[in-house]
């Protein structure tokens, strides 16, 4: 597998399949922070679609190749306030529409459904870092550098969201 940075210098370079393969990499995971903001699934593949655009013609600004990422994450995430500033009223993704989230195969299973919709009840902030670090894979200082947070500040949320899902989990 080709590293970040690899493929940002082969996307440079004017390989288009190399950014394909970062845009297939993230995109679950910039799905997870739009609809995370945005709360509208269909919102979040527009926004989603913008941040990559955004980030594909942006790719010469990128500093560090190897933090493309969280890079994508903090686009995606201010296209999802960007979308949330224009539209005057949102709809919202409940937890009985989990079940719309595709999976690999395009559905979720039973477990990660639950799992989903339980995540889902979390608190807005509890929620953003548990999306980006487990569902978007990146580590407590990129999601701190994303939410623009301190690392104690995403570890105590992630550990109240710990909390709060296990109450939520053996509930249900």
């Amino acid at each position: 597998m080709n590293s970040d940075a690899e493929l940002v210098k082969w996307a440079l370079a004017g390989q288009k399949e190399a950014f394909g393969l970062l845009a297939e990499r993230y995109a679950k995971a910039a799905r997870a922070v739009a609809i995370n903001i945005c709360r509208d699934g269909h919102a979040a593949s527009d926004i989603c679609q913008d941040a990559l655009l955004r980030a594909y013609r942006g790719l010469a600004t990128l500093r560090k190749p190897a933090r493309f990422g969280p890079w994508l994450m903090q686009i995606t995430r201010r296209s999802a306030l960007d979308h949330i500033k224009r539209q005057s009223k949102t709809a919202g993704l409940r937890p009985e529409a989990a079940d719309r989230l595709p999976g690999r195969n395009g559905q979720l299973d039973k477990d990660n459904a639950e799992l989903l919709a339980a995540v889902m009840k979390l608190r807005r902030p509890e929620r953003q870092v548990v999306m980006l670090r487990y569902f978007g894979q990146n580590s407590v200082r990129d999601v701190a550098k994303i939410l623009d947070r301190s690392v104690g500040t995403v570890t105590k949320q992630l550990s109240r969201a710990h909390k709060r899902l296990k109450r939520i989990l053996t509930k249900a």
